[in-house]
């Protein structure tokens, strides 16, 4: 008997049966709803600090607040689209979710350690530049293990319906 041959009631195999599930657990979805919530918050937090500020703010601080609110708005948009998401992603979610934590940590980093080199001595430009340099690497992992995933799970949803066939 082969693995796929090992069948829960429905027919499904126990494997792909408990990947699906944990996709569409209410764990899974608190954590977007947790994620939309951060998003979209921030940026409401830093839209209302924008707009009480005087109108003289340096044209660096106002592009960074427009950042850091399209982030917001980002993260907020990427948890809506999960959430109405009525059907198993097989981990689509967490490759963009993972490609949109590597594109945020590498223009937060290259800004940051831009901003160091011009602004910071060499000791603070270096410890930003190694933080960033740490920070998308990390980024970077996790969008290999997300697509890994995928494709593990595609793999398996394609084996099972060249069986079924």
């Amino acid at each position: 008997m082969s693995e796929h041959d090992d069948t829960a009631g429905r027919g499904v195999p126990k494997e792909l049966e408990r990947a699906l599930a944990a996709e569409v657990s209410l764990r899974a979805r608190m954590r977007h709803v947790a994620v939309g919530l951060a998003g979209g918050c921030g940026a409401a937090l830093i839209a209302v600090l924008w707009a009480t500020e005087p109108h003289s703010l340096p044209a660096r601080t106002q592009a960074a607040f427009a950042a850091l609110i399209a982030l917001g708005l980002a993260w907020a948009a990427f948890a809506a689209w999960v959430l109405s998401r009525r059907r198993p992603l097989f981990a689509r979610d967490r490759v963009l979710g993972a490609r949109l934590a590597l594109a945020a940590t590498s223009v937060t980093g290259a800004a940051g350690t831009a901003l160091a080199v011009i602004r910071g001595t060499t000791a603070e430009a270096l410890t930003t530049g190694l933080g960033s340099g740490v920070l998308v690497a990390a980024a970077g992992l996790l969008l290999v293990r997300a697509q890994a995933r995928r494709r593990e799970l595609l793999r398996l949803r394609n084996s099972l319906r060249e069986d079924a066939a």
